[in-house]
């Protein structure tokens, strides 16, 4: 699978830590180089015959529609397509007007995954996200209408600007508009961020984790109850649904990572990741060199991996496979620190998986970080 990172967006959102620019003086230049790293990079993956490609940033529906087209084609030069291939766009709702999802409608994207965030305006100002709350609806409704049904939608709770009762609205509606997919997240203040900073100075109070707690396991019930199956810690789907690209990052696969700040992984022992600035990216590539740099993971690294990525999934840690993957002091440690979890029920064991009961799920990566090796 192929992983392309569209490093613009309109305007920065409040809690946004990725790698973006929001000048687009070097788009053409960009995407030239994008082009330049498929054609460097084509003989990376043992499987041409793609699954899933994936726009992701950023905001790739910052592009137009032929210029999407085109990273696509260009792609098509040295990799083949599944019948059923999963093309997924990430959107932002401003972006979905008629002409550009026209446009996309002629292009073999066929998943939309939309930046909602909110239904309600002062979740989006404290956001500082870029659309209105009838824009977050309103853009639904056109995708289906231009015949787009394999939807995802991102919704974030446990905003100071939002509560139990907003909570539930925003979920009600979501289900009124009959979308398949939901991802969502707890909103949280990372480094270097717009939100800290307000949180710092005390303009915004700070989120609070009991509430956050509260509208996960509301938000898990419920959909359940709506037939969706919670299939990841922040991932919802109808049966058929779930995203097939996002499942392969979970399930270890290899995937090819392209654009600047964009990660590879061979699905063994490497790990690549590109340079996050944008004029070093176009350079390197202008001259033809890769702009990345790459580690090998150590048997410590793939453990942790492995119990970090695995253990917020319905499908665990494999045990079978995990106890022909690692050496014998690594077991060692790991049998000695899930005995007292296992006795807690805080982690079972069902059909030789390795797993977090859902009703511990929200605190997935602490329980995960505590069988690490250090």
């Amino acid at each position: 699978m192929i992983y392309i990172h569209i490093p613009f967006c309109k305007q920065k959102c409040s809690y946004c830590n990725f790698h973006f620019s929001t000048s687009l003086n070097f788009k053409d230049e960009m995407l030239a180089a994008m082009k330049k790293e498929i054609l460097l990079r084509k003989d990376e993956l043992q499987n041409k015959n793609l699954q899933s490609l994936y726009f992701g940033g950023g905001t790739p529906s910052i592009l137009s529609p032929d210029e999407i087209k085109s990273l696509i084609d260009e792609t098509l030069k040295y990799f083949s397509f599944e019948k059923d291939i999963e093309i997924t766009l990430e959107a932002n709702p401003d972006d979905l007007d008629r002409n550009f999802l026209k446009g996309l409608s002629d292009s073999p994207i066929n998943r939309l995954s939309i930046g909602t965030q909110s239904f309600f305006e002062a979740d989006l100002k404290l956001m500082n996200r870029a659309h209105t709350a009838s824009e977050a609806e309103d853009s639904i409704k056109r995708s289906q209408d231009f015949g787009f049904e394999n939807l995802s939608i991102d919704l974030i709770y446990g905003s100071p600007t939002s509560n139990m009762e907003i909570w539930k609205q925003n979920l009600n509606k979501t289900i009124a508009l009959e979308v398949p997919h939901i991802s969502s997240y707890a909103l949280t203040v990372e480094p270097k961020t717009t939100l800290e900073n307000w949180i710092s100075k005390g303009k915004v109070i700070s989120p609070k984790e009991e509430e956050q707690n509260q509208e996960f396991y509301y938000l898990s019930d419920f959909l359940k109850d709506k037939g969706f199956e919670h299939y990841e810690v922040s991932n919802f789907a109808k049966p058929g649904f779930y995203s097939r690209h996002n499942s392969s990052y979970w399930k270890y696969k290899e995937y090819l990572g392209i654009g600047p700040s964009a990660h590879s992984y061979n699905g063994f022992d490497v790990r690549s990741w590109n340079v996050a600035n944008n004029q070093q990216y176009i350079k390197k590539l202008n001259s033809g060199l890769l702009a990345k740099e790459e580690e090998i993971l150590s048997q410590k690294d793939q453990f942790n991996e492995m119990i970090m990525i695995g253990l917020r999934t319905v499908w665990g840690v494999d045990l079978t496979w995990f106890n022909k993957k690692f050496n014998g002091e690594i077991l060692e440690y790991f049998q000695k620190q899930i005995k007292p979890k296992l006795e807690e029920g805080i982690v079972i064991i069902e059909e030789n998986h390795l797993k977090i009961p859902e009703k511990h799920w929200f605190m997935a990566d602490g329980i995960a970080a505590d069988l690490f090796m250090v």
